[in-house]
């Protein structure tokens, strides 16, 4: 039986009491959210924190909502509720695309999505998500707050420039008219990590058939900070065909660095990000021109 080291634990009541307990113990505390993640690596001892600072009970961290021409979600939001959510649904449907394929309903109903992007796995799906989207993430620190693009978050595998006094409270995505989202995966089994994944968001001029900004984030391919900024540029002013999409997926599989493991080869990865790219690309188009729910 897999038992985790013995460990000190603390219940946060707010964020700055949580921030507080951050300060009090140090960089050997972790953060109790979901646990999803953090629970098995600590019976595994791949992670063996002095300190758990348990925040499940923060309702202020919990919610989603329209506010200043942006979607702001809670970093305590449960995947449920992301995946329930109308708000989430309208304006990137990317979200709910990704939240259907992630593990299983037990984990969404607890996991959350902070917990998960602070993971840091570098087969995430909402990072390649939020990448897509280009969200911004907000941290605090017992003396404010900042704030810290979604594309320079992860730092590396299983890690992010969160400081050990700091919090991850928010994520924030722009609303802007004329765009479509997407999210494509293949995973070996229901509910499991991608073998590879990508998430592409359109945005189109009033003419419907130009490119005037475009995301694809790309999971459990090797690809740098979730995404793909040179198949980005390409579509920049290009015309919203099937031709570009597959230049764009030529590209963006080029800059992926995929490593060979029991998921697959690095070739059939390779491939993967090449091909999902292209049907993101192409499913992000249909909803843009509101062709497809």
């Amino acid at each position: 039986m897999q038992v985790p080291a013995q460990v000190e634990y603390e219940k946060a009541t707010s964020v700055a009491h949580a921030l507080a307990l951050l300060t009090r113990y140090g960089p050997e505390a972790r953060i109790l959210a979901g646990g999803h993640s953090l629970i098995p690596m600590m019976k595994l001892r791949l992670a063996q924190p002095e300190t758990l600072v348990d925040i499940n009970g923060l309702s202020e961290l919990s919610y989603i909502r329209v506010a200043d021409g942006e979607l702001q979600i809670g970093a305590l939001t449960r995947h449920a509720q992301l995946l329930d959510s109308a708000d989430a649904g309208e304006h990137f449907a990317i979200l709910h695309d990704a939240e259907r394929v992630i593990a299983d309903p037990v984990v969404r109903n607890w996991g959350t999505i902070g917990g998960s992007l602070c993971q840091a796995d570098p087969s995430e799906d909402l990072s390649a998500a939020f990448a897509a989207l280009k969200a911004t993430m907000v941290i605090c620190h017992p003396e404010g707050s900042r704030t810290v693009a979604a594309r320079e978050f992860h730092t590396g595998p299983y890690e992010t420039v969160v400081g050990p006094a700091e919090l991850l409270t928010e994520i924030r995505i722009p609303i802007r008219p004329g765009g479509g989202s997407a999210y494509e995966k293949v995973g070996r089994r229901v509910g499991d990590w991608p073998v590879g994944a990508a998430g592409a968001a359109l945005w189109l001029d009033g003419d419907g058939d130009t490119v005037s900004d475009a995301g694809i984030g790309l999971t459990a391919v090797g690809a740098r900070h979730f995404s793909a900024a040179e198949a980005e540029e390409f579509l920049l002013g290009a015309t919203a065909s099937e031709a570009s999409f597959a230049r764009a997926g030529e590209i963006a599989a080029e800059h992926c660095r995929p490593s060979s493991d029991q998921r697959g080869p690095a070739a059939y990865k390779q491939h993967l990000a090449r091909e999902l790219t292209v049907r993101a690309l192409r499913r992000a188009l249909r909803r843009a021109r509101r062709e497809d729910a």
